[in-house]
């Protein structure tokens, strides 16, 4: 098997990678250096008040429930050592929502979104002034994106009649000639009851719509991802798989309301009470999946979809303050950590340099290479899923910086103890490889398992050590098979390796190895 080994592709390979992380992570126009986490670089700090009826009281379940969902939306937004904790207790309580970095305003709303999604028949629609009448262009079908402003139109005093019914009286169609939709507290969203009948408006405030009670709730979506159309036309829209009872209320609706003539053939997509969008139906949609477009942003699709995807909240919240924190305390804190990991790990060198000389040599060459992998990955991870980098993810990296530097040590000593039974370099590097591998996988699974354990069980800044913990584990796994191991081999060959000299790290005579045993081996 040692015959068949290159270590000169092995290095290629390892260092073809390394060159494809530089270029990765040093794309113009991106960010070159890792995203730090709430103590190094500051970040925000939002107050939330649970908003409650008179008379009403919160319970537990409710809080921790709300918890929950909050956190995981924090963590939506990636590894970001968020954290959410909770002050008090009942209709007193405090949710407080820890954020690195600077923090939009659409993060901030997003956290307080309860989130009520209802699929509402349309009965009447509003524009506020008579128009022109029009068919509708706009259409839903399982290959078609719905337009998201119906071209429906008709006269307000046409809209009375059809909706005289809903309540048996008057009642019903004079608030909805009332409501103003240019009135900030409508479109600011309300509760809205999937049960109950519905007059509201459009989130432009343009239209004015009056609603059947709701075919289908937000516990009926299934996913929710935010994308621009696969045919490249158009702009930010959500795209909604339905659950399988989900489904089959979709299908039945769509079934009833393209039967029906316009306006009636339309149904609401209402959020909060507001109106998303208020596509026409023109035939059934049988396959659970559903699109909602409505002029948004990137930013606005995005926390949209996270938003459903994540569920809605148990109860209202109300913002009591927005405060930046200063990093100046973990700054301090970060320099003397990397003080004293910098000065560990220069003892260290010294050690592999005295002790293992020219094999030390290649392990100061490995501990370099994982920390220039470890460093683009850092950067790479912080622009693709939020990784940020705290001083719990210092400390994860140190750890596992001395868990790197175990697995030369391991290697290395197979090698002496090959050579201390009498056999030649050559063979002591391949065989000492085969029994310090097992040894090395079986330590870095050890270690991965923890990471794993301790990521899964655990919140906040544990999690961050975990993930860093993890990481660096798989990095020292790459390092040693592709690096270590083929630099080894590689020089191990060398003329000057063999001769045996003092300064190898590997000298038979240093060993302690009678000449003549080694010979004969």
């Amino acid at each position: 098997m040692a015959q068949h080994y290159r270590p000169v592709r092995s290095l290629l390979i390892f260092i073809v990678g390394i060159i494809g992380l530089i270029v990765w992570t040093f794309l113009p126009g991106e960010r070159h250096t890792p995203k730090l986490g709430l103590d190094l670089r500051g970040g925000t700090q939002v107050i939330l008040s649970p908003s409650v009826a008179a008379g009403e009281t919160l319970t537990q379940d409710q809080l921790t429930q709300t918890i929950s969902i909050i956190r995981q939306r924090v963590d939506g937004f990636g590894v970001a050592e968020s954290e959410v904790t909770i002050q008090g207790s009942g209709n007193s309580a405090k949710i407080i929502v820890t954020i690195p970095g600077e923090t939009s305003r659409t993060v901030v709303d997003q956290l307080k979104t309860t989130a009520q999604l209802n699929f509402r028949p349309v009965l009447a629609i509003d524009f506020g002034s008579p128009q022109p009448s029009a068919s509708p262009t706009g259409s839903t079908s399982p290959s078609a994106t719905p337009d998201p402003s119906p071209t429906v139109s008709v006269a307000p005093e046409l809209l009375v009649p059809p909706i005289q019914s809903v309540d048996g009286s008057g009642d019903f169609a004079d608030r909805f000639t009332a409501l103003n939709c240019s009135e900030s507290d409508v479109l600011s969203g309300s509760t809205d009851d999937p049960a109950q009948y519905l007059i509201t408006c459009e989130k432009d405030g343009s239209v004015k719509y009056a609603l059947a009670p709701a075919d289908l709730v937000g516990t009926d979506i299934d996913s929710a991802t935010a994308g621009l159309p696969q045919q490249g036309a158009g702009g930010w829209q959500v795209e909604l798989k339905m659950t399988t009872p989900g489904g089959k209320k979709f299908a039945d609706s769509t079934t009833k309301l393209s039967a029906l003539e316009s306006p009636n053939d339309q149904f609401a997509i209402v959020l909060d009470g507001v109106v998303i969008s208020a596509p026409s139906v023109n035939e059934a949609i049988l396959g659970g999946s559903a699109v909602i477009s409505g002029s948004f942003t990137a930013d606005e699709a995005r926390a949209l979809a996270q938003v459903l995807k994540y569920g809605a909240l148990p109860i209202g919240l109300e913002v009591d303050e927005v405060q930046q924190i200063s990093p100046t305390l973990g700054n301090d804190q970060l320099k003397a950590g990397l003080i004293a990991g910098g000065f560990g790990l220069l003892l260290v060198i010294v050690y592999l340099l005295v002790y293992y000389r020219a094999l030390g040599v290649i392990a100061v060459l490995s501990l370099m290479a994982a920390a220039a992998m470890t460093y683009l990955v850092f950067v790479i991870l912080g622009r693709g899923i939020g990784f940020t980098l705290t001083l719990s993810g210092v400390a994860g990296a140190i750890v596992a910086i001395g868990i790197t530097a175990d697995s030369f040590i391991i290697y290395f000593e197979r090698i002496r103890d090959e050579i201390r039974e009498g056999k030649r370099l050559r063979v002591a590097i391949d065989q000492g490889w085969m029994r310090a591998r097992r040894t090395i996988l079986a330590a870095d699974f050890v270690s991965l398992l923890s990471a794993a354990i301790l990521y899964y069980l655990s919140v906040g800044s544990v999690r961050g050590f975990a993930f860093t913990l993890g990481l660096i584990t798989l990095v020292d796994i790459a390092v040693a098979f592709m690096f270590t191991r083929a630099l080894v081999t590689k020089i191990g060959n060398s003329k000057w390796m063999l001769a045996g000299s003092s300064w190898t790290g590997v000298s038979p005579t240093r060993l302690g190895v009678n000449s003549s045993t080694s010979e004969a081996n």
